[in-house]
């Protein structure tokens, strides 16, 4: 059953720039500007207004050489954006004049990104389960580990952490704290780890499946987690325990989002829906239809905006390269 929803007489808008299809979407800290990140090997900056219309100028990222898998921007920095792509580069970009500031050269193809919530460190994990902390501030070693690190020195963007897991990791997040560091496994299981130590705190035996995706609650109460068993659990950090599961989809969960108030879960799978729940009750409040496979869904930090990206083709079977985002009064 669903609640009485807000966003009944809400739209979706379409933004097209790329060539070949959107992997990742991720707002700025103030939610003004969108940015996507493409198979076509570039990232776009965009400029939205909650009540805007027209055409939206967009900024072209170029330099990468393969497909730009992961971005994230700086959380205390509305104008800075991270890029992680397969060309085994990271990125810093300065948004407004789309030019490249930093950029570190790791050892394989990077899919995934995260800021720690200070904007400090960035963490990037690659193809190999092999995870990176890039000191983007102060450019020097924060620590050494003989066994489980190779440190290298951190002059200029320079990886300060090396590690790597023997499990498959899928997604990367730190707590709002950035105390807790957290890994989702292959094996269906949440690696909680301490920072800056990394050491291991818990293991959470999460689902019956891999864990593909994670988000942390902007209130910092719960994190949430999507599997491959089609089910998103959501778990209270300061217990380490899964308080509740949300239903609604039935293939592989591949992204998560909370709304930022916290109050509301956006999950999107291979499903032809985008389901929102209301984390407390765990019901239905809104699906938003969508035609492809989903990528990417994250919801704007200021605004009940929800953008998101997949693998939608047109009718010669090419990709659109589009990404979407809901909740405008007029399409």
């Amino acid at each position: 059953m669903e609640e009485q929803t807000p966003f009944k007489n809400l739209h979706s808008r379409e933004y097209s720039g790329h060539k070949k299809k959107v992997h990742s979407v991720a707002w700025n800290c103030i939610g003004t500007k969108l940015a996507s990140g493409s198979v076509d090997q570039t990232a776009r900056i965009w400029h939205v207004e909650q009540h805007g219309h027209g055409k939206v100028k967009d900024i072209e990222l170029k330099g990468h050489t393969d497909s730009v898998d992961q971005l994230c921007w700086d959380p205390k920095h509305a104008d800075l954006i991270a890029t992680a792509s397969g060309d085994k580069t990271v990125r810093l970009w300065d948004a407004r004049s789309g030019k490249c500031s930093q950029q570190a050269e790791l050892s394989g193809e990077n899919i995934n990104i995260t800021y720690k919530p200070d904007g400090t460190h960035v963490a990037v994990g690659n193809r190999d389960d092999e995870l990176t902390i890039l000191d983007v501030r102060k450019f020097k070693p924060i620590h050494k580990r003989k066994f489980n690190y190779e440190v290298l020195t951190s002059f200029k963007f320079k990886p300060i952490h090396k590690r790597k897991f023997n499990y498959e990791v899928n997604e990367i997040a730190w707590n709002m704290t950035g105390e807790m560091f957290f890994l989702t496994t292959g094996n269906g299981t949440v690696e909680v780890l301490t920072y800056p130590s990394l050491r291991p705190l818990e293991t959470l035996m999460a689902h019956t499946a891999g864990c593909y995706c994670i988000a942390i609650d902007p209130t910092g109460r719960y994190f949430a987690v999507g599997s491959a068993d089609s089910l998103v659990s959501l778990w209270d950090i300061s217990q380490m325990l899964c308080v509740r599961t949300f239903t609604k989809l039935e293939w592989p969960v591949r992204t998560i989002s909370f709304n930022h108030t916290g109050e509301l879960i956006a999950s999107a799978s291979e499903d032809l829906f985008i389901d929102i729940s209301n984390v407390q009750t765990g019901r239905t409040v809104h699906q938003i239809p969508c035609r492809a496979a989903m990528n990417s869904v994250e919801w704007n930090p200021k605004y009940n905006l929800l953008a998101y990206a997949g693998d939608d083709k047109n009718k010669y079977q090419a990709d659109e390269g589009v990404f979407r985002i809901f909740g405008f009064e007029n399409a």
